[in-house]
């Protein structure tokens, strides 16, 4: 970028790009020509160090430089899923039949993106619900060119025989146009179709032998690396979703005897063999080589000032034969069992309903509960 910049932004990030744990992966990442085009371009004022500035030239080095700037209050901070998700929707109806495109985009706008906006304005975390707007829009185009294709219909035209043959002949994220079928009831758009909430057949879970063999193989094992490794005994121990694993902060951890980890309303105890394995993971945080100092997350993400996506997690637990939500719904079965179903809820930071509902699939009640405990 030349000499020193005039601008506060630019020296800014010069200064942060130079307090990298790591310099040389900074140095590494410049050689790339699409970086060094973008550092010329804002070097130069022919891209404005802004949000809209970094937009004009979209990539991963660009986002980068988005997170890192945001992370070092260089830029204010700027929900990163809601404009992708806006030029998502573009992209995803642009060259559909126009009797597809506009009860989708109706859909997609005035429900998803009104919604998603509403959250990114409170503050809170668009991710997860972008994720599920886009099956349910892209299931919604699905099921509208397949109407028209077969039987030339639309949406106003649409019977209940045709929402019944299309959920009957197809794998069972079809469901997901039940949304897109109550807004248009709603919108009177079309007020004869229905389609009720799907019921799974069955619950995934483990045996809790295989859940024991897999808290060992995590414990002990070297099928993984170490921040799965925790983060699978997480699930496997305290029923905790992805979500909520990778958003845990250094700060939930309190590093006593014994160890606890805050998931809800108070702390809960960590047995000593994974104790040490979190000890470590807290040592030897990964993904910090370029974000600077100060990253709060237990489980960094690429990104500066971010988490690991949950994601990211999921796929590596896969690889390696682990259930992600038959560990977590064992965990939870068993943990019920073992105390009210209220004081594991507020313990793990779920609702007393979820906590509820697992503990009459297993079989116990609060009085049985209350009857053994007193034996």
């Amino acid at each position: 970028m030349g000499g020193p910049p005039s601008d506060p932004i630019l020296s800014g990030l010069v200064d942060a790009l130079c307090v990298a744990k790591r310099p040389e992966s900074t140095m590494i990442w410049k050689r790339s020509p699409k970086v060094q085009e973008l550092l010329k371009g804002l070097g130069t004022g022919a891209i404005a160090a802004t949000h809209e500035g970094l937009g004009t030239l979209p990539s991963r080095a660009a986002e980068h430089l988005r997170t890192l700037m945001e992370y070092h209050g260089l830029l204010p901070p700027r929900d990163r899923w809601l404009p992708r998700f806006e030029q998502w929707i573009d992209d995803k109806l642009i060259d559909l039949p126009t009797e597809v495109a506009r009860p989708a985009r109706h859909f997609a706008t005035w429900h998803h993106l009104r919604r998603i906006r509403a959250i990114a304005d409170a503050g809170g975390d668009t991710q997860p619900s972008v994720r599920s707007a886009k099956q349910e829009i892209t299931e919604t185009v699905k099921f509208l060119s397949w109407l028209r294709s077969t039987y030339g219909r639309t949406i106003e035209t649409c019977t209940q025989h045709d929402v019944d043959q299309w959920i009957a002949t197809g794998p069972t994220t079809r469901y997901t146009i039940r949304t897109f079928l109550v807004i248009c009831k709603q919108d009177r758009l079309n007020t004869a179709v229905q389609l009720g909430h799907r019921a799974p057949k069955t619950t995934p879970s483990l045996t809790q032998a295989q859940r024991i063999a897999w808290i060992s193989e995590l414990l002990t094992g070297d099928s993984e690396t170490l921040p799965y490794r925790v983060a699978g005994v997480l699930i496997l121990l305290y029923a905790q979703p992805l979500k909520s694993i990778v958003r845990l902060q250094t700060s939930s951890i309190i590093d006593g005897n014994p160890m606890a980890i805050t998931f809800g309303k108070h702390p809960v105890d960590v047995p000593k063999p994974f104790a040490q394995l979190v000890r470590d993971v807290l040592a030897h945080r990964t993904n910090l080589r370029t974000s600077g100092h100060g990253n709060p997350w237990l489980f960094p993400g690429t990104h500066a000032g971010d988490h690991l996506h949950p994601d990211t997690i999921m796929h590596r637990l896969r690889l390696i034969g682990m259930s992600n939500l038959g560990a977590r719904n064992s965990a939870l079965d068993d943990l019920v069992l073992e105390c009210p179903p209220s004081v594991v809820a507020d313990a793990l930071g779920y609702s007393h309903q979820v906590a509820f509902l697992h503990a009459e699939r297993s079989g116990e009640t609060w009085a049985r509960y209350a009857g053994r405990r007193l034996r």
